[in-house]
């Protein structure tokens, strides 16, 4: 669950927000619209180990080109199919 405060409220009470913070991210309001997301340091670290770097094709070894080529959508992307038309 993301707690949510207004940006006015997040520098009255940045003490108490950080606190809540530490636990649930934050959201930060301003004008009713969502703007900044306060989250712990750790909870940061986590979800930056999920960063994925993008490569050319080129740069793939053959293990993960012989994957791609092995590859097979799941049956329900059949659903898409007239998107292509």
């Amino acid at each position: 669950m993301t707690h949510t405060v207004s940006s006015a409220d997040f520098l009255k009470s940045y003490g108490r927000i950080a606190e809540v913070a530490l636990r649930e991210p934050v959201s930060i309001t301003s004008h009713g619209r969502e703007r900044l997301v306060l989250l712990s340091a750790e909870e940061y670290r986590r979800l930056k180990q999920n960063d994925r770097t993008a490569l050319y094709p080129w740069e793939l070894d053959n293990t993960a080109l012989n994957a791609l080529a092995a590859a097979e959508p799941p049956a329900e992307a059949a659903d898409f199919d007239h998107e292509n038309r």
